[in-house]
């Protein structure tokens, strides 16, 4: 009698285990058909922690007192932990992400710091506008301001690089009788270019170690793309200096009033206000700047012929690295132009120009991290995906990112950090030439330049801009001209070079 009882409890409990499969199975397939219905797919599930990082990361940005560099690291947690990633695995993609990309860009943007900021201090670059303003000659002088912007943003800051030129641009203004708005405006788009485009400054070489980019390749693509960019910049500066006629005053203070021809003013006093200045030679000024791009190319130039073996082939390839020979140029600029100073005060210039990079590298570093929680947590294939859907041009997806990200963050380096840590997954699968994507995420920065971007107030209070009205005519509306052009050309030659 025991037995058949136990027999009977053991087949009910049986029954009762199967009856509770049976439920755990038709609630495990309701929740996948729940699933599905909200389209939560794995893919999906990535992209929305993608959107989801991003998002947070632009809140903490513009709405609170949380830095960008922490932001960024928050928003690369966040995209690998929704999008799939286990806590151990995101903090490690984080880490490797930031060590990889500080290994290829921290010592370069140490010495070009240094470098700029020996060229600041000792009248360098004001020697270099006064020789660009004589060799181009009267009537031009936005040209040769912006063509001095140009060159010197390669290794000056830009926002500092303004601030240098604004008693140089204001003096050209009496003296000749044109704009201080339209002369300014030039050299700023000058030093936009470059700043924007051209290695070594941090964006454009943060870009082309994403994007595994010869920094040769990007220094010769980011100046021929500059070119016309620079040239649609350069017309419209000319223009609105006739626009807002504003000439400035000895007493600091500016005079405002309609342009007329008969304001412009020969440029002969210009010499007597140069020639008052202790400055440096012509030489010891521009060698520090030209000496490492010269090597830089040559390495390049280098690798893409025959050249490409053996000891000779080895020494170019050793100082056309880009440590080295911007290691050379800081040493030309440190002998060349503080060859009158003591060591305390050289040593002095470049540790105050150093204390400048410690943010600049950990931003660096965090949109490395981003970029490899991208890359690693298959993220990347997913916005891929998604991208070849989208009825735009692939070129134009890493300028609209950085578009969005410049108008919402306001600096041009995290916002080509941004994009190309976003886009640099997808280069296999666009099929787009890599130098040209890096170059996108660069164009895209150029765009919106206004009130979160650090530049736009300190040119509208070097220059005397009070009115909102006129300083949108001049940075806001130059940017988006400048970011048009720029996506004209890419649009035309990812068409023809693959």
């Amino acid at each position: 009698m025991t037995i058949v009882n136990e027999t009977i409890v053991t087949g009910a409990m049986f029954r009762q285990q199967i009856k509770q499969k049976k439920i755990r199975h038709k609630r495990k397939l309701a929740k996948k058909a729940r699933k599905e219905e909200l389209g939560m797919s794995q893919e999906t599930q990535m992209l929305l922690g993608l959107v989801l990082g991003i998002a947070i990361m632009i809140i903490l940005v513009m709405k609170t007192k949380t830095h960008t560099f922490i932001a960024l690291l928050l928003a690369a947690l966040i995209c690998g932990l929704v999008g799939g990633m286990t806590p151990s695995d995101a903090i490690t993609a984080i880490q490797d992400g930031f060590g990889n990309t500080l290994k290829s860009t921290g010592i370069i943007i140490g010495l070009g710091v240094m470098m700029g900021g020996i060229l600041e201090k000792t009248g360098a670059a004001e020697r270099l506008a006064y020789t660009f303003i004589k060799a181009i000659g009267k009537g031009k002088e936005e040209w040769a301001l912006g063509i001095t912007g140009w060159l010197v943003s390669i290794p000056v800051f830009a926002d500092s690089a303004v601030v240098i030129f604004a008693p140089l641009c204001k003096a050209l203004s009496r003296v000749s009788g044109k704009s201080v708005i339209g002369l300014a405006l030039a050299m700023a788009c000058g030093l936009q270019c470059t700043h924007v485009l051209v290695p070594p400054t941090p964006g454009p070489l943060t870009a082309a170690g994403m994007m595994g980019v010869d920094v040769g390749q990007m220094i010769i693509a980011g100046s021929l793309l500059s070119i016309p960019i620079f040239i649609a910049a350069m017309l419209y500066s000319k223009w609105i200096g006739t626009k807002i006629y504003q000439v400035p005053n000895i007493d600091g203070t500016f005079d405002r009033k309609e342009f007329k021809k008969e304001y412009i003013k020969s440029m002969d006093q210009l010499d007597e206000i140069m020639n008052a200045k202790e400055l440096p030679g012509l030489w010891d000024s521009i060698s520090p700047i030209l000496v490492p791009i010269v090597l830089i190319l040559c390495k390049t130039v280098a690798g893409l012929t025959s050249l490409d073996s053996g000891a000779v082939y080895e020494v170019i390839s050793l100082l056309g690295s880009p440590i080295v020979a911007l290691g050379i140029g800081t040493t030309m600029a440190v002998y060349g132009l503080g060859k009158h100073m003591d060591q305390k005060k050289v040593i002095g210039i470049m540790n105050e120009s150093i204390k400048d990079t410690g943010m600049i590298m950990l931003i660096t570093g965090a949109g490395g991290s981003l970029g490899n929680i991208v890359k690693v947590s298959g993220i990347g294939d997913a916005l891929g995906a998604t991208v070849m859907a989208l009825p735009i041009p692939a070129i134009l997806i890493p300028v609209i990112i950085g578009a969005l990200m410049r108008l919402a963050l306001g600096s041009a380096t995290v916002s080509i950090t941004t994009a190309a840590s976003l886009t640099a997954p997808l280069i296999s699968q666009l099929g787009l030439n890599p130098v040209l994507m890096a170059q996108a995420s660069c164009i895209g920065a150029i765009a919106f330049g206004y009130f979160n971007d650090s530049g736009f107030w300190v040119f509208n209070g070097m220059f005397g801009l009070t009115e909102l009205k006129d300083q949108v005519k001049c940075k806001t509306a130059v940017s988006l001209i400048m970011v048009a052009v720029g996506i004209v050309e890419l649009l035309i030659l990812s068409a023809i070079w693959k």
